[in-house]
């Protein structure tokens, strides 16, 4: 009798798992897409090790420094996800507080007054003055209010490009627009003297990092959720049009960075996910997958990727490394005196990386 008894608790919980992970409620309505076979790392994205030996710059106790700025006087800034923007002395030292935010600061730039213009995924676009004085510039467009500010570049015009990854989902639940697959997100321009802000590109798939060209007749901006990048021209005979830059990459497209000069600097925070491919043309199996614990569910890899392209998006530096102790899941690389600096999702500190 009690072996009937523990069969039939079994098999009731048995049933009750495959309803849940059958029928219970998601936040996500998935699309099916089915993408290009990933890249194999070789060629242009040949595997190496050419990061080994990042130096860490500490920055106090906190974690996910996402972006990297810094300012004319060579200081270095990265925001924590507990709101706090951190300084460093541009040698790397003296940790300290510049301040908070109340929200989550992911993109980080500078405009040419010196105030640190800010994508702050909770408070929306913000500036702060050299003291530290935060103003808010922007929290929604076209009636429709951000969700998940990430990333930014500022024109010669003082113009602010920016993106909102996902009107639907926030940062905390990053996740939910991955697998739901849907053009959620946009780029955004804010005009600093009518301060107004326009749609400039909408439904990207979790729209991300942003960066204006050396001569400013064009941008670029991440796709992540569909591995590419978008060109919009923003002067000449194409003003106002998009067309893809890169596609088909074998990573996430994160942050990417202009040096001024030559070179378009693309972090990829992970290498794409084998299973996620396999369950982007099938929405049922998304929605169970939604269903799962996290820790079941396809997550970021501890792996270095950094791209450097030139203004045709053509491959022309490759900087990798997936040792156990690398630096690891890079959200933005920016160049600054022969040096690039990383931000991460992954780490508590600064990367920092001399140009061979």
């Amino acid at each position: 009798m009690f072996q009937k008894l523990l069969l039939l608790v079994f098999l009731a919980l048995v049933v009750s798992l495959l309803v849940y992970l059958l029928f219970w409620p998601v936040p996500i309505s998935p699309r099916a897409w089915s993408p290009s076979p990933t890249p194999a790392l070789e060629g242009h994205y040949a595997q190496n090790s050419k990061l080994a030996g990042t130096e860490r710059l500490y920055l106090g106790d906190g974690f996910a420094p996402e972006d990297v700025a810094l300012d004319s006087n060579g200081r270095i800034y990265a925001g924590f996800e507990d709101g706090r923007i951190m300084r460093l002395e541009p040698d790397g030292s003296g940790p300290r507080e510049f301040v908070n935010t109340q929200g989550r600061p992911l993109g980080l730039v500078f405009d040419s007054a010196g105030n640190l213009i800010v994508a702050d995924a909770i408070k929306g676009l913000l500036t702060i003055t050299p003291e530290g004085e935060r103003n808010t510039l922007a929290i929604a467009a076209d009636g429709l209010p951000f969700r998940c500010t990430n990333d930014l570049d500022v024109a010669a015009d003082g113009t602010i490009y920016f993106t909102d990854a996902s009107s639907k989902f926030p940062l905390t639940n990053y996740k939910a627009d991955i697998l739901e697959h849907q053009p959620n997100g946009r780029l955004l321009a804010f005009d600093p003297k009518t301060q107004t802000t326009r749609t400039i590109l909408p439904e990207l798939h979790f729209a991300n990092g942003v960066a204006v060209s050396p001569d400013q007749s064009f941008l670029l901006v991440c796709e992540t959720g569909r591995y590419r990048l978008w060109r919009v021209w923003l002067s000449g005979d194409r003003q106002g049009q998009a067309e893809v830059f890169i596609e088909n990459l074998p990573g996430f497209p994160d942050g990417i960075s202009s040096n001024g000069k030559d070179r378009f600097w693309l972090a990829l925070v992970t290498p794409r996910d084998r299973l996620l491919d396999k369950l982007l043309p099938y929405p049922f199996l998304r929605r169970v997958v939604m269903r799962l614990p996290k820790f079941l569910q396809p997550a970021p890899k501890r792996h270095g990727f950094v791209l450097g392209l030139d203004r045709e998006g053509r491959v022309v530096e490759n900087f990798q490394d997936g040792s156990p102790d690398c630096y690891a899941q890079i959200a933005n690389a920016v160049e600054h005196d022969g040096n690039l600096y990383f931000g991460s999702i992954g780490e508590s500190t600064i990367g920092r990386f001399r140009l061979p």
